[in-house]
């Protein structure tokens, strides 16, 4: 991240475009993980100049994207924060919660005149003879363009498509008369008081979605293809609530509960990977009691995959299951047919009559924001690039890219990758380096260039949708990539920086 002024000759200005002038770093994102870049930017780096560019108009990523009723986390708040401002709260919490948490970080670190939002990025491209990034950014209030350069590009934009969800066209949709809607693109002005709802999903939205509307509804339907693993944790963690009666210091507390989670999360990876059948198990016992009597369970609540290969579900105090009890939601598994005028025909027969449909269904991957990247006037292909270490990717220089964990809390990560971004910047420098780029060495001249990831390890619906968009992996050391963390936090901290990495 050494500072690199450009050329005359690269910052010569079109005529329609305005030259917003050179930062050492230039962020794009304003979500969980730029926030947390632009956090380290400040504190680590208070020499170097770095802009945040945020396409949304504010902060938050997902959390400013998904504003539909009950949005919560899907991870505990003490390992989704970050690792230097302890979570004051329950270990559960909703958006907006997390919304303030991040206004907090924005404003400890004086961050507001940093980041510039509705600025969207349309396209980035390296100089090697200036040894820096031109990017091209066009501002959403007035169209006018404009364009930075950067000494190195940090990539925190996320992994989904925030602006176009995914909705299957199922058949006779034309033909419905009633109300579609996307929890990702929720209207403020929708009334669901009494009304017949249909969720169509299983997953992590549409189980937070359900138990929040079902409190307005005449009545709630989750239409699910196949279940889900669920787990029903308490809102508030035993032993978060015993250390508050102990008085312990908020620091005490949100490093102990950091720890406790960990450990929590790090068992259930291993019982995944090595005893998948003694997590069914546990998993199943602790859901039964949860459910309505006579529920079938083979039909509803059985996974077809094998525990920990999708992201296990939560269902904070089983708020979903008591409402299943209180006659408010029923669960239906089956596929959709086609919608009729009045709802839903599944493949039974049954028209499921809806007045409000809510298709919970995912969203699409989307390779570093859909951005297209040249290095040295050739476009970038990224599904012939490989990742280095999840972190980097082969041919593109100076730049670094943020992927958080797809099972455990997302942010325990964005604390290592700006862990491992100190680390080599201190390399460079002691190499006297302008540039970094992954390179394949000698002996991967053979290697294979694998699919994003194996449908072995994780097989949600988004990413087998969407890994054929995605760069590619090795099948050795330094090429591979979504890890654990319990790996991770050992390994990151000591990969070599000379294994796959060329300097100049």
């Amino acid at each position: 991240m050494t500072t690199t002024v450009p050329t005359e000759q690269s910052s010569t200005a079109e005529p329609d475009v305005r030259d917003e002038g050179h930062v050492d770093v230039l962020i794009v994102g304003a979500g969980v993980s730029g926030i947390g870049a632009a956090h380290r930017m400040r504190t680590s780096y208070p020499d170097r100049t770095f802009i945040v560019l945020e396409a949304k108009d504010d902060r938050g990523g997902t959390w400013w994207t998904h504003r539909f009723p009950g949005v919560r986390s899907d991870s505990d708040l003490f390992t989704y924060g970050y690792r230097h401002k302890p979570w004051r709260g329950p270990s559960i919490a909703a958006g907006g919660a997390i919304l303030d948490y991040l206004d907090e970080v924005i404003e400890e670190d004086d961050l507001a005149s940093r980041i510039r939002y509705g600025h969207r990025v349309t396209g980035v491209e390296w100089s090697s003879a200036d040894a820096a990034w031109t990017v091209h950014v066009t501002r959403a209030d007035t169209g006018e363009r404009l364009r930075f350069t950067a000494g190195f590009l940090r990539m925190c934009q996320g992994y989904y498509d925030h602006d176009t969800p995914h909705r299957p066209q199922w058949p006779g949709l034309d033909r419905y008369e009633g109300v579609l809607v996307h929890p990702q693109s929720w209207p403020d002005d929708l009334d669901l008081t009494g009304k017949r709802v249909v969720v169509i999903g299983s997953g992590s939205t549409a189980t937070t979605l359900v138990p929040a509307i079902a409190e307005k509804a005449a009545h709630v339907t989750m239409l699910q293809r196949s279940p889900s693993y669920y787990f029903a944790p308490p809102t508030t963690h035993e032993l978060a609530a015993q250390l508050e009666a102990l008085d312990v210091p908020p620091e005490w507390t949100y490093e102990i509960m950091r720890r406790q989670y960990t450990a929590q999360l790090d068992e259930i990876a291993r019982l995944g990977t090595e005893a998948p059948a003694d997590l069914h198990a546990f998993l199943m016992a602790e859901m039964l009691p949860h459910l309505p009597e006579g529920t079938d369970v083979e039909k509803h609540f059985t996974p077809r995959y094998r525990p920990w290969q999708q992201r296990l579900v939560m269902v904070p105090d089983g708020d979903m299951f008591a409402a299943m009890r209180d006659g408010a939601v029923s669960i239906v598994t089956d596929t959709i047919e086609e919608f009729t005028e009045k709802g839903v025909k599944v493949a039974s027969g049954e028209v499921l009559e809806a007045d409000v449909v809510v298709s919970a269904t995912g969203f699409d991957l989307s390779v570093f924001g859909d951005i297209p990247f040249r290095v040295d006037g050739e476009p970038v292909d990224f599904t012939e690039r490989v990742t280095w270490r999840g972190l980097m990717i082969s041919g593109v220089p100076n730049m670094v890219y943020t992927f958080g964990y797809l099972r455990h809390s997302w942010t325990l990560r964005v604390d290592l990758v700006e862990d491992f971004v100190e680390r080599l910047d201190a390399h460079m420098r002691e190499r006297g380096a302008r540039t970094v780029v992954p390179a394949l060495r000698p002996q991967d001249a053979d290697m294979p260039l694998l699919p994003w990831i194996d449908e072995d390890n994780f097989s949600s619906g988004y990413v087998m949708r969407g890994r054929d968009r995605m760069f590619r992996r090795g099948d050795r050391e330094p090429w591979t990539h979504l890890k654990e963390y319990a790996q991770e936090r050992e390994t990151m901290p000591a990969a070599d920086l000379d294994d796959g990495l060329e300097y100049r």
